[in-house]
């Protein structure tokens, strides 16, 4: 039988206060260090075919709160007068399922605790980092060690008939009836 795939949620401003180098974007535009959260998040899905929840707290911000895609990332920004941590709490309780594991990352311990108790598992902003660090190499290593592919130009432009005769004569047989034939 077939397993959902399994689903991270993280604590957006968390890990941006927790990362060097988000910390850093986040000095001179929070829009940049969210963006780019985004980016490493949306990578680290591809890589290890998880599905990635980001939640933003927008508690004090007035309004419905707000859900959209971006790279196949899902965003939430929360609602008007709820925490990231009971946006995260929420989700939980609504992804949570016998055939798929629920990761929340944030280094909130109180946090942490709330969500092993709905039954997630709990992952720090360091360990998060240094597993997209990880992926990343090992994307790295891949790109290396792989040869870049064959091309054939011709592919799906010319019929079948046409690239058999070809095949032939690139092995040595020449063509149906030539030089080389019944050989």
């Amino acid at each position: 039988m077939l397993r959902r795939e399994d689903v991270l949620i993280v604590d957006g401003y968390n890990m941006i206060g927790a990362w060097p180098e988000l910390e850093r974007l986040k000095a001179t535009r929070l829009e940049d260090a969210r963006d780019r959260l985004l980016d490493l998040l949306a990578d680290y899905q591809g890589y290890r075919g998880i599905k990635v929840i980001v939640v933003f707290d927008a508690f004090r911000v007035p309004g419905a709160g707000a859900k959209y895609e971006q790279q196949r990332v899902r965003v939430v920004f929360t609602r008007e007068k709820e925490t990231a941590d009971e946006c995260i709490e929420r989700l939980v309780g609504e992804v949570t399922s016998v055939r798929r594991h629920v990761y929340v990352a944030t280094s909130d311990q109180t946090e942490q605790h709330v969500a092993f108790g709905r039954g997630a598992l709990r992952l720090s902003a360091r360990e998060l980092l240094l597993a997209i660090e990880e992926s990343e190499r090992e994307i790295g290593k891949t790109i290396r060690r792989e040869p870049p592919p064959k091309r054939n130009p011709l592919g799906g432009v010319i019929g079948e008939d046409i690239a058999r005769v070809l095949e032939l004569w690139r092995r040595g047989n020449g063509p149906p009836g030539g030089p080389g034939a019944g050989s």
